[in-house]
């Protein structure tokens, strides 16, 4: 049944779950568009909301909060994964409609799900297992092979909460490094390079691809990103195929993040899935006459889906801790596009902004980089059921 709260009219309020620069980042992309901001968030002074109509400053399951945030907002979206399940619940009690959904944020809140979920959409990941005890990690070593990488099942960011694991005899170790949770053992990914693509879907069902990205981290952070990726039209049409199939079976509405390892022989398996606007996409802010944060409101508020075309071939580099501080050089830089979140004080590691140098594109950028928006496909696809999972070992 079509909801008809849909499309929102210019004047109508998103509601943003964190107060972080993906929240900024979303709040100025919806006032472009003539749509109002609250933002919820538990922090003061938040970067987004310096930029926003009004700020809900209290915990995500707060009681009052979410009933006026539910009381102001046409749609409710989030900037972060790690959103309560339950305050999704609990808006969408109130009549608040939420996007992406909940299937979405138990999937992606989960690395075991997750990769299960991934292999059942027939998108290919490393072997896994699910790990309760250091036993489990010796008992799937033989299958995953070493050196194989322990994560925490939950949460966990940037190179937080993992740790390789070498060898049978620091199994209990590692575990114990990462706190003794829950957690999953990755076989290692012997990639050519990392990439990531960039996908929306609208309430529609239309989806719009960004060409493929490559990605270089440092110290499990992203520190450059290099867009268009030098890809085959296979590769990116692979990379869609992917994309298409996760966004299709979470009946996803907005944004998605998903990187990739590419083995260098046309095969791609995915890294992880994150149910948001992304880092690796911040270069289609001057990239693409539809960045990725427009485009996630676009999708949210029920909007037609914008053009994902590339203009300029884009190198973004994050500014981590007092990299920020050169902005005065970079503004002088006349290929530099300078983007600040309006954070305090630097501190190392902490991403305090992003610059994104632009070149003209190359002509195989060009031949290989007309990425509109496809049509809505009208093909049943099974819709993930997070409570049926297939066998994971």
């Amino acid at each position: 049944m079509t909801d008809t709260r849909f499309p929102l009219p210019p004047g109508s309020t998103i509601g943003i779950l964190g107060g972080g620069q993906l929240g900024r980042m979303l709040a100025l992309a919806a006032a472009r568009l003539g749509l109002d901001v609250v933002i919820l968030t538990p922090d003061e002074g938040s970067p987004a909301s310096r930029v926003s109509r009004q700020t809900l400053v209290a915990p995500y399951d707060d009681p009052d909060a979410l009933a006026r945030l539910a009381g102001m907002a046409d749609v409710v979206t989030y900037e972060f994964e790690n959103v309560p399940a339950a305050t999704v619940q609990a808006l969408n009690a109130l009549g608040a409609p939420t996007a992406p959904g909940r299937q979405a944020l138990a999937v992606a809140q989960d690395r075991v799900d997750e990769k299960a979920f991934l292999n059942a959409a027939g998108a290919p990941t490393v072997a896994f297992a699910p790990v309760a005890g250091a036993a489990d990690i010796a008992a799937a070593l033989p299958r995953i092979g070493l050196p194989a990488l322990l994560k925490t099942r939950r949460e966990g960011y940037d190179g937080k909460g993992q740790i390789w694991v070498r060898g049978a005899d620091e199994a209990a170790d590692a575990l114990a490094s990462i706190g003794g949770v829950p957690a999953i053992l990755e076989a290692q990914a012997k990639f050519h390079r990392e990439l990531s693509i960039i996908a929306a879907r609208g309430r529609d069902g239309q989806i719009a691809c960004y060409p493929l990205s490559e990605n270089v981290h440092e110290g499990g952070v992203l520190r450059t990103t290099f867009a268009p990726a030098a890809a085959s039209p296979a590769l990116q049409a692979e990379a869609e195929r992917i994309a298409g199939e996760v966004l299709r079976r979470l009946d996803y509405v907005g944004v998605m993040g998903i990187e990739l390892f590419d083995l260098g022989d046309g095969t791609l398996l995915v890294n992880e899935i994150a149910p948001r606007v992304h880092n690796t996409g911040h270069w289609t802010q001057d990239g693409c006459e539809v960045d990725q944060f427009e485009q996630h409101i676009r999708a949210v508020a029920g909007w037609p889906l914008g053009d994902t075309t590339p203009a300029v071939s884009v190198e973004m580099t994050n500014l981590l801790g007092d990299e920020s501080l050169d902005w005065a050089d970079l503004a002088r830089d006349p290929a530099a596009r300078l983007h600040l979140y309006g954070k305090g004080e630097p501190r190392p590691g902490r991403k305090m902004g992003h610059v994104n140098r632009v070149r003209a594109l190359a002509p195989e950028q060009i031949a290989a980089s007309s990425r509109r928006p496809a049509p809505a496909r009208l093909v049943a696809h099974e819709v993930w059921d997070p409570e049926v999972r297939p066998e994971t070992d």
